[in-house]
């Protein structure tokens, strides 16, 4: 028997294939358009003398830009992200600077960016800081009047340490404030045998901080006393 077209049974395949179809149609033709707007991170590369100047915060490694185009670009850059090299910005003089120039800069990712309308940097990732790179050299000094020794065991020896001196590097108003030289605790607790560690230097612990050597090695020899010392 045949059925009536009109009372063919329901096929949901066909449907949701003509579905997806006329979808994919709407979503292509969407992407022909122009006029969309984004906001994207673009990596920016700052220039600057880093021989004599250090940052004082992080630098952002991308800046927000808000971008308008057709909707194929704008769909490569949301995806793909810019896989490009980053922007240079130089910073002529870095001990006034506080902020980047939003304009220089809006204008500059113009030149670089040529398939979007750059609008304008968003002004959230914008500051910026810097100070006078500056290295110490620091003495370190063996804390000897702290050695937890043995009862009747004294230090029979010079205390040698190795390295004798740290350089110390980073922002100025940093280092200006460190002393000349540090006293090096030794760890151990009633020490009755020739000493010859490494002792952890802790002391420099700010982010914008560099250090030579985080460690120094410490040695010296004890002896017992044999007889009460002479008063």
């Amino acid at each position: 028997m045949t059925i009536p077209p009109n009372n063919r049974p329901f096929q949901p395949t066909k449907a949701l294939l003509c579905l997806g179809a006329a979808t994919l149609f709407w979503f292509l033709s969407a992407l022909n358009k122009t006029g969309y707007t984004l906001n994207v991170e673009y990596p920016i590369r700052f220039v600057y003398n880093d021989s004599l100047f250090v940052p004082t915060k992080p630098l952002p490694r991308t800046v927000r830009v808000n971008v308008s185009g057709d909707g194929w670009g704008l769909l490569r850059h949301s995806w793909l992200q810019f896989r490009v090299d980053p922007i240079d910005y130089t910073v002529s003089n870095p001990l006034q600077a506080s902020v980047i120039n939003t304009s220089s800069l809006t204008a500059a990712l113009a030149e670089h960016i040529k398939k979007l309308h750059v609008n304008y940097v968003i002004a959230d990732t914008v500051e910026m800081g810097f100070d006078r790179r500056m290295t110490k050299t620091i003495r370190l000094i063996p804390d000897s009047l702290h050695i937890d020794l043995a009862p009747r065991y004294i230090v029979s020896s010079v205390i040698n340490m190795t390295p004798r001196t740290i350089q110390v590097e980073g922002p100025e108003r940093l280092v200006r404030g460190i002393a000349d030289t540090l006293p090096v605790t030794i760890p151990g607790k009633r020490i009755a045998d020739n000493y010859d560690n490494e002792v952890i230097l802790n002391h420099f612990r700010h982010p914008l901080l560099r250090v030579s050597a985080d460690r120094v090695t410490v040695s010296f020899e004890v002896g017992e006393l044999l007889s009460p010392p002479l008063k």
